[in-house]
């Protein structure tokens, strides 16, 4: 296998990796019970509404916002469409392995593994530079497409999330607090550590975006 082929290789088993990973530890989060990412609050909030498994929420969410790039011009990757989908069938296949966990001093525990899976798995993910999460590229598309900052565009949009979300049904706890705060420093710090070196000028690698202008959350 040429270099390359090499290159390319770690990079699909990087994405994919890391989208397993990221759905597994949002599982974490479920069975932790002490709060869920923001926008995991108004996918079990959906869940409760709709009698659908949280994971199949988040694949028919994620096709729903892939749709809102139409008109925001924005293009997808492999990554993008393959996020869709591994993620959601990720977190349903982990709850279904995991067993409920009632006392505090399982829960806590759970809760800091996820968060920290989180991290590894967006580092993973992000890394491989196969395109955004289509949550992401929502909150890059209205950047651009308003002028507004993506600080802005992210609050707006989450803030909306967890709202609804936590209306629905859904769990707003001190996890949702703790990702908040420790996400970025996670998920940067493992986006070095996973950082695939860039294809040199004429290599038939796909190209992908620079992972250090990447938003960190899926």
């Amino acid at each position: 296998m040429s270099r390359p082929d090499r290159r390319l290789a770690q990079r699909l088993i990087q994405l994919y990796a890391g989208l397993a990973l990221y759905g597994a530890s949002s599982a974490l989060l479920v069975a932790a019970g002490l709060g869920l990412e923001p926008w995991n609050v108004l996918h079990q909030g959906l869940a409760e509404l709709t009698g659908l498994s949280i994971g199949v929420v988040s694949i028919v969410v994620g096709a729903g916002v892939l749709l809102l790039w139409i008109p925001l011009r924005q293009r997808p990757g492999l990554g993008t469409v393959s996020n869709v989908f591994v993620v959601g069938l990720a977190m349903d296949g982990t709850l279904a392995l995991l067993p409920d966990a009632r006392s505090l001093a399982v829960r806590v525990p759970l809760l800091v593994a996820g968060i920290v899976l989180n991290g590894a798995a967006t580092g993973l993910y992000i890394a491989a530079r196969f395109g955004p999460g289509p949550r992401d590229g929502l909150m890059t598309g209205l950047h651009r497409r308003t002028g507004r900052s993506i600080r802005l565009m992210r609050t707006a949009v989450e803030v909306t999330v967890v709202v609804t979300g936590f209306v629905l049904g859904g769990t707003i706890g001190v996890g949702t607090v703790l990702y908040a705060v420790s996400i970025g420093p996670l998920a940067q710090l493992f986006l070095r550590m996973f950082a695939v070196p860039s294809a040199p000028s004429g290599s038939t690698v796909v190209a992908g975006a620079q992972p250090g202008r990447a938003i960190l959350r899926r």
